[in-house]
Formats: structure tokens, C-alpha cells, sequence
């Protein structure tokens, strides 16, 4: 089978891999051409790792469109709209769209499947699928054991991208009907891993991360429901696993940012250190609209919007959360 990817970054030339691996063709459109000459030249962008033989990778918008129906979609959250309104008048046939980036549209607060549905016509969208879960590329690029799920509205697609992505050797795929859930746990849990990494920048330990990972999940479940999902998804690898690795390891571009601003960092100054998007800082920002909006009660999203947006300093932020009345754990 034939398959496009849309970015060629960290995420995208690895699945290029996964996918070669299970059999498939694979064509990687990238508007940075020194990420298409390295992946070209079989060596993955951001790793160095040597990549497979047969993988291919353009600047072309128009070859990558005319090679496949099925579209991984591996660009930062905020490129994603622009991505596909430059496809969708390109599109021959109706296509499958599978998201692998994790994040909200702050402006509108959208899922990335309501962006797609906003700029795939109808006639050329055959379905969409996300694919998310607990997955470092650092680690996947190795072929190390990964456990994902492939979540739509049309059960059957998801059963189609499970089959596709699986393989038996080091990546398993689970499939969920719950998209929603899905969809909005990988994307809040990068704001908790951007507080995690906050955390231990300020040298408040063990213990301090365990309750941020903790009350994380209450925060992703309210979310979750308030957009529509289950808030049992909340506690699968959608949720719970994606934090757990996320909220607590070097390899996370959240986790490390957040880090460098609990060690005083202003934005700018992360941003300029880190090569890869942070998804979580813009997480942040449209959690806090939405719990403005919505009246969504998410303190520690709240705080770390006011530390990175409004100037609170991260001493300050922490002690306006311990502050707050007592109350019994509501989980």
C-alpha cells in the first residue's frame, strides 16, 4: 500500500520507517528541504539514525498528493489547517486522513478532526483516524516496544490503520471509538508534562511530580467529558499512559521546556533552545480559554498560563495553588 506523510520531522520520517517495515510504500513531503535532502540521503533528520533504503521524500506538494490516499498528518497542531487547505484542491479521490500530533487550536479550541472536516470537503474525505498514545520517536526510530491506538468515528477505519501500523515485532495497536477522548487526552496531557517539567526546574522532587501527574488526570478527565468523550479513555493509553511518559522523561520536548521555565526561562528564551514545536505551551493556552469559556475548573492549567503569558513567577504560581481552600479529592 501506498502512503503519504505530511512532515517530515522527528515523528513522521520514524513512522516512514514503521511503515516500511510492515511492507508499505512511503512518500515524505517536507517544505524544508535540508530535512528532504537528509531523508533522501536515508538518515533521519532529527535522530541521524540510518533510515530504510526505500524511503523517499519531496518538497512537492503535488507528487506527495498524487502518490497515495492515505494521509499521515505529522506537522505541529498549528500548521495543520494551512497543511490541508493547500491539499484539499489537489485531491483527486476521497482520502483518509491519520493524525499524529496532539493539540488544541486555541483561536477556536478545535480538535484536529473538526480542522480537517473544516478543510477537506467532503467529496475528497473519506474518514479520519487518530493515532496517539505513549510514543517517543527516540525511541520508536530504535523499533523499542510501543503500544498506540486508532481512534474514529468509523470503527471499521480504525480497525483498517490498526492493521496497517501494527507490527509484531515492537509496535501493537489498539483501536477506540471514543475519538473525542482520544483526541483531547493526548492533547491536555502535554500542558500537565509542560507543569511536570516546571516542577522539577523549581527542585521540588518526587513527591511534587507524583501529585502533578495525579491531579494532571483529573484535570485531562474534566476535559475530556466537558468536550465529549468518556472519561474512562482518560485512563488509558491515550490519557494515563501518554502522561505517564510524557509527564516524566528527558526525551519529552514538554517535559524539558517546562523544566527550563520553572528554572526562569522566559517563553522566547525555550523557544529559542528547542529545535522541535512545543505542543503543550499552546495546550496551555486553550485550556485556559476554554476553562474562561466554559467554566472548566483547571487550576494548574491556569497557573502555568499566568506564569508563562501574565509574568507570575513560577514561586508565586505554586504557592496561589497551595492556597487554595482544602477540599476531599474529587477524582
Amino acid at each position: 500500500m501506498r502512503i503519504s506523510i505530511i512532515g517530515g520531522g522527528a515523528w513522521g520520517a520514524t513512522l516512514g520507517q514503521v511503515l516500511i517495515d510492515n511492507g508499505h510504500d512511503v512518500l515524505i513531503y517536507d517544505v524544508n528541504s535540508d530535512a528532504v535532502d537528509k531523508i533522501n540521503m536515508k538518515i533521519h533528520p532529527f535522530f541521524g539514525h540510518t533510515l530504510p533504503e526505500s524511503i523517499q521524500a519531496t518538497t512537492n506538494l503535488i507528487d506527495v498528493v498524487d502518490f497515495s490516499t492515505y494521509f499521515v498528518l505529522s506537522v505541529p497542531t498549528k500548521f495543520v489547517r494551512m497543511a490541508c487547505h493547500e491539499i484539499n484542491p489537489l485531491l483527486k479521490k476521497p482520502s483518509v486522513f491519520i493524525n499524529v500530533s496532539k493539540g488544541i487550536e486555541p483561536d477556536t479550541l478545535k480538535r484536529v478532526s473538526e480542522i480537517v472536516e473544516e478543510e477537506i470537503e467532503p467529496q475528497h474525505l473519506r474518514g479520519f483516524v487518530v493515532l496517539t498514545g505513549p510514543s517517543h520517536a527516540e525511541e520508536v526510530i530504535e523499533r523499542k516496544l510501543t503500544l498506540l491506538t486508532s481512534s474514529s468515528k468509523d470503527e471499521e477505519l480504525a480497525k483498517e490503520i490498526q492493521y496497517i501500523f501494527a507490527n509484531d515485532k515492537y509496535l501493537r495497536i489498539y483501536t477506540s471509538s471514543d475519538l473525542i477522548g482520544c483526541e483531547v487526552g493526548g492533547a491536555v496531557k502535554n500542558a500537565i508534562a509542560v507543569i511536570s517539567g516546571a516542577c522539577t526546574g523549581l527542585g521540588l522532587g518526587e513527591n511534587a511530580r507524583a501529585a502533578v501527574i495525579t491531579r494532571g488526570i483529573v484535570e485531562i478527565v474534566r476535559v475530556v467529558e466537558m468536550m465529549g468523550g468518556k472519561k474512562e479513555t482518560a485512563f488509558g493509553l491515550t490519557g494515563i499512559g501518554d502522561l505517564i511518559v510524557t509527564a516524566s522523561s528527558e526525551n519529552s520536548r514538554n517535559f524539558k521546556a517546562g523544566r527550563k521555565i520553572g528554572l526562569g526561562m522566559k517563553l522566547d528564551q525555550v523557544y529559542a533552545t528547542e529545535a522541535q514545536t512545543i505542543e503543550g505551551i499552546r495546550t496551555i493556552e486553550a485550556m485556559h480559554q476554554l476553562s474562561l469559556i466554559r467554566q472548566v475548573e483547571l487550576p494548574m492549567i491556569n497557573v502555568a498560563y499566568a506564569i508563562i503569558f501574565e509574568g507570575l513567577s513560577a514561586e508565586e504560581g505554586l504557592q496561589r495553588l497551595l492556597s487554595r481552600d482544602l477540599k476531599s479529592e474529587d477524582f
